[in-house]
């Protein structure tokens, strides 16, 4: 068995310290019992997790994220899945060109995106904010879907799609009886993930929303700037809590690493 490097250990220790410490602070100070984000925290309360769930700015831009990030995640999904059976097992020309197209919002910066998005669908093609905040989305999305549906259907047996076939069966009944099987998990991964992905997002949110519709990344930024109560911290717990606990069920049921373990592949 290979032994890792040290220095790997302790770059890969440091990483994980740095990620997790600042996530520990915010934690502890959602639970203080003082007016103001402190460390360490001034006693022990919930009060500021009552205080956050019952703040009708929060409640009403969690309802926009929701529906945003659902709906992005379906159109992602609708557009992508098809995309990744052309590029894998289609006879589709410049292969590699059309799976970099769908790839390159991962290397572009979300802000550039906003903006192009804002100039061309708003101002040149007047459409709405939800509109065209729906389209940012999808687009950021579309790298997440692709990948992880590509990797969970370069796990499958291409002779198990010819045998299907070979047996009289037509493409659509191939396609529902033995490539969606073997694409069901990585589909539900890539939901998952471009879900997480655009409820988080913020700076295509804070470049194309609307006054009527405010998602809850954005509306916790602009709390944060005028106000210093724990209250922030409180819905961050909150929200890393449910994330955490989605994972959590969707590694049991599903297992990540043997789906994005293919990703590599």
């Amino acid at each position: 068995m290979k032994r890792s490097s040290p220095i790997a250990a302790t770059l890969a220790f440091l990483g994980y310290v740095v990620m997790i410490v600042p996530i520990l602070f915010v934690v502890a100070t959602a639970f203080t019992d003082g007016d103001a984000l402190t460390f360490p925290p001034e006693g022990l309360s919930l009060r500021w997790f009552e205080a956050a769930v019952s703040y009708e700015p929060f409640t009403r831009a969690l309802v926009s994220s929701l529906q945003l990030a659902l709906i992005s995640t379906v159109l992602a999904l609708g557009i992508g899945i098809p995309a990744t059976l052309a590029i894998m097992r289609g006879r589709l020309p410049g292969k590699t060109v059309v799976e970099g197209l769908f790839l390159s919002p991962l290397i572009l910066p979300e802000l550039v995106v906003g903006l192009a998005l804002f100039q061309q669908f708003m101002i040149h093609l007047e459409l709405d904010n939800f509109r065209t905040l729906l389209i940012g989305h999808t687009a950021i999305l579309l790298p997440y879907t692709v990948r992880v549906t590509g990797a969970s259907l370069a796990l499958a047996d291409p002779a198990l799609e010819d045998a299907s076939r070979g047996l009289g069966a037509s493409p659509w009944r191939t396609f529902w009886t033995v490539t969606l099987p073997v694409l069901r998990p990585g589909i539900i991964s890539a939901a998952l993930l471009s879900f997480v992905t655009s409820f988080n997002n913020v700076p295509i949110s804070l470049l194309l929303q609307s006054r009527d519709f405010r998602t809850l990344p954005v509306t916790m930024l602009d709390y944060v700037q005028q106000n210093y109560t724990p209250i922030v911290a409180a819905m961050s717990t909150l929200l890393l809590a449910g994330t955490v606990v989605l994972a959590f069920a969707a590694e049991r049921i599903l297992g990540f690493a043997r789906i994005f373990g293919g990703i590599n592949r």
